[in-house]
């Protein structure tokens, strides 16, 4: 059976391709896909519009409906600005840890993906086991939509989806959504002795964000008391802020982006009507004054939560795979809501910790991957019908 050497190896390769969402993760999907060829599995791009990135669908075992599919991201969150004490994309080993962008958010999943395929191949499958690598995970889950619609739409649409974010091998029954939302507002420059001759594009946001903060305290009031979430309301923050030249000048631009983050049951249209009132009433008002002016709200991407469905294919198989019988819920979005939406019973399970994600020094305890490794065997024998 694969041994957690092979494993640390192929992570070691993910770690050295540099995928951070903003450039082309083609170099790690052409590697992927010549580590596989050996095997000869249906391999299928799905790529981006502008052709920079592409999804990868594999297929191992017979080409029919049913199956597992198990899914991973290769992109990674940048590493501008942090204080690593290593080379990020040189996975480097110490104390039983090893770093590097990508070890545990997620590119240790899809390295185990890699190391028991050969394993899938020889094993008697009855259905088929599929790799759903996709691209822009971090960026709000923009590529693997196309992907489970190629999937479902072919008439392929396996039993179960296990989406390997890290969650230190506990089995994960739902997750909040994400709707990540710009602002625009659009002021008129003048002299700051003479503000009634123009119009500041900050003051206006201040307006805006004072509404966001107000819309956060009700649901804080509100919040639900049974559940598994933690916080248990939805979750509103914002997380970039930019506007102004001069603070003798009013700001013609300001820009801010938030996210809001809301567990099943919540719509977040729904929660954002008062907000999206407010700024249409502000725009309408600064059109008046000056046509040029006005508020303009985008939604970047809206992440489906995922619901908990006791007892569904997936979570019966992950439960059986780890032997965790707990029931729990993350705060961070993932694949998995998409899946689910598509009609595919999907959970969140796999190696590492999402208190490393995202951070410096970015690591994996050594002790992960070999757990990784026996419950991969495990799935090897369940599936060998």
């Amino acid at each position: 059976m694969t041994s957690s050497a092979r494993t640390f190896e192929l992570l070691e390769r993910l770690i050295a391709f540099d995928t951070t969402s903003r450039y082309s993760n083609l170099g790690i999907i052409d590697w992927i896909e010549a580590e596989l060829a050996p095997l000869e599995p249906a391999l299928q791009r799905i790529p981006n519009s502008t052709g920079d990135k592409s999804n990868l669908w594999v297929r191992i075992g017979p080409d029919r409906p049913g199956g597992l599919i198990l899914s991973g991201h290769t992109d990674v969150v940048p590493v501008d600005g942090q204080d690593w004490h290593t080379d990020p994309f040189t996975m480097t080993e110490k104390d039983n840890r090893f770093y590097g962008r990508g070890t545990a958010d997620m590119k240790s999943f899809l390295a185990l993906c890699l190391a028991f395929a050969p394993a899938f191949k020889a094993a008697n499958l009855s259905q088929p086991v599929h790799f759903a690598f996709s691209y822009d995970e971090e960026v709000g889950c923009q590529g693997a939509p196309d992907m489970i619609h190629q999937i479902v739409d072919r008439g392929a649409a396996p039993g179960a989806v296990w989406v390997g974010e890290p969650t230190n091998w506990r089995v994960v029954s739902g997750h909040k959504g994400i709707m990540l939302t710009e602002v625009e507002i659009t002021g008129k420059e003048a002299h700051s002795s003479l503000p009634h001759l123009g119009v500041s594009a900050i003051g206006e946001a201040v307006e805006l964000l004072a509404c966001l903060k107000t819309i956060q305290a009700d649901l804080i009031a509100a919040a639900p008391k049974d559940t598994p979430f933690e916080p248990p309301y939805p979750t509103m923050t914002v997380g970039e802020i930019s506007g102004g030249t001069a603070t003798n000048i009013l700001a013609r631009q300001c820009k801010f982006l938030f996210d809001l983050r809301c567990p099943p049951g919540f719509e977040p249209e729904q929660l954002l009507a008062p907000f999206k009132a407010k700024a249409r009433d502000i725009d309408r008002q600064l059109k008046d004054r000056f046509p040029e002016c006005g508020v303009r709200v985008t939604h970047l991407t809206n992440v489906p939560s995922l619901a908990a469905v006791p007892d569904n294919p997936a979570e019966r198989l992950a439960r059986a795979m780890t032997g965790d019988n707990t029931l729990r819920a993350a705060t961070f979005a993932t694949e998995a809501g998409q899946f689910h939406r598509a009609g595919i019973p999907a959970v969140v399970c796999g190696p590492g910790s999402i208190d490393q994600a995202h951070k410096p020094n970015e690591f994996i305890e050594t002790a992960e991957i070999t757990k990784g490794v026996d419950i991969f065997s495990k799935l090897v024998r369940h599936l060998n019908a």
